[in-house]
């Protein structure tokens, strides 16, 4: 350790290991010009002084401030969570920091939080989650590297789309049903945009197919709970009710679960429910409920790596990736009862 108990700087590491001040920052930015040997005798010397960065002056010599700003659509949605894990798994290991916005509070706010990212310098911006494009979003993704993750609807050039096939999500769904046995297969749809409209379009799509058009039925809700619950209720009122349910979410789906229960319904004997995403509460064993598997954490791994190459090049063409999905089936989905 040093001899005083000043803070060691650049300068103090450079005089140690015998390099230059320049060197010292080259390794500190994890530049490819510096040689293994004088990079391992840089970095011990770090280590002997306990030496460590100011990230203001970091910053202020690369010109990047190492934050990413991502702008949720509604925290309380879970499939975020799987996102966000995939997401901070690439980022962080590439020294990114990412800093988290409330999109529904940032719309409540008149998106002070999205001109807060510009004005904060973040080297990124990931967009989860389906949202109104407002003027500001707009204008934000137009200077910053942005990806758009989980929706389309963002028509910005130089953004990256990642996505799961969401039009292939609501086929699983319906055609595990219809293999079930179920005909009469109703849908809990999503509010205006496109995530909404391609899974409601592969359950209505595979209805078609399989001669079920006259059993067509859908009713929309807000991605919530509360909106799952109302669409059921009104679904399951119905003079000839639904016996399967394909919800746009996990969300709705416990809605029509908690719907179902309340009029008596057994789920699945009576009533079978598939959600969509695979969230933490489906994958619940008091719950378990069959789901459309989004692939959150694969997105959310993608979308960095998307950034990160945007980051790097921001010229680069444009790119849309879509996961496939996959049906985890749990106990909330059976045959039709027959008694």
């Amino acid at each position: 350790m040093v001899a005083n108990d000043a803070r060691p700087t650049i300068r103090t590491v450079a005089e140690r290991a015998g390099v230059s001040k320049s060197l010292v920052s080259l390794v500190l930015r994890d530049s490819p010009n510096v040689s293994q040997a004088k990079r391992e005798a840089v970095l011990r010397v770090m280590d002997e002084l306990g030496y460590r960065p100011n990230a203001a002056a970091r910053t202020l010599a690369e010109r990047r401030t190492r934050a990413i700003g991502v702008l949720l659509n509604d925290l309380r949605q879970p499939w975020f969570a799987d996102l966000l894990d995939g997401l901070t798994s690439v980022l962080h290991a590439r020294g990114q920091r990412i800093l988290l916005g409330d999109g529904r509070l940032d719309r409540l706010m008149d998106e002070t939080l999205t001109r807060t990212f510009l004005e904060l310098g973040v080297d990124g911006l990931v967009l989860a989650g389906t949202m109104p494009i407002s003027p500001a979003i707009a204008a934000i993704a137009e200077e910053i590297p942005t990806v758009a993750v989980g929706s389309r609807d963002l028509d910005v050039g130089r953004v990256d789309t990642v996505a799961n096939d969401d039009r292939l999500g609501g086929r699983l769904a319906t055609e595990h049903l219809i293999e079930l046995g179920h005909t009469r297969i109703a849908h809990i749809s999503g509010p205006t945009g496109l995530v909404g409209t391609l899974r409601q379009a592969g359950y209505e799509d595979t209805m078609r197919a399989q001669g079920l058009v006259e059993h067509i039925a859908v009713e929309p809700s807000d991605l919530t709970e509360d909106g799952g619950y109302r669409a059921a209720v009104r679904l399951l009122s119905r003079p000839v009710r639904p016996t399967a349910i394909v919800a746009v979410n996990d969300m709705a789906c416990l809605g029509a679960r908690s719907a179902a229960t309340e009029l008596g319904i057994y789920v699945p004997g009576a009533l079978s429910l598939v959600g969509y995403d695979n969230s933490h509460l489906a994958r619940l064993r008091c719950l378990w409920i069959t789901s459309v598997d989004g692939a959150g954490f694969e997105v959310g791994r993608r979308a960095a790596h998307a950034l990160l190459a945007r980051i790097a090049d921001p010229a680069r063409p444009t790119d849309l990736t879509l996961i496939t999905p996959s049906l985890a089936v749990r106990g909330s989905t059976a045959p039709p009862h027959t008694g």
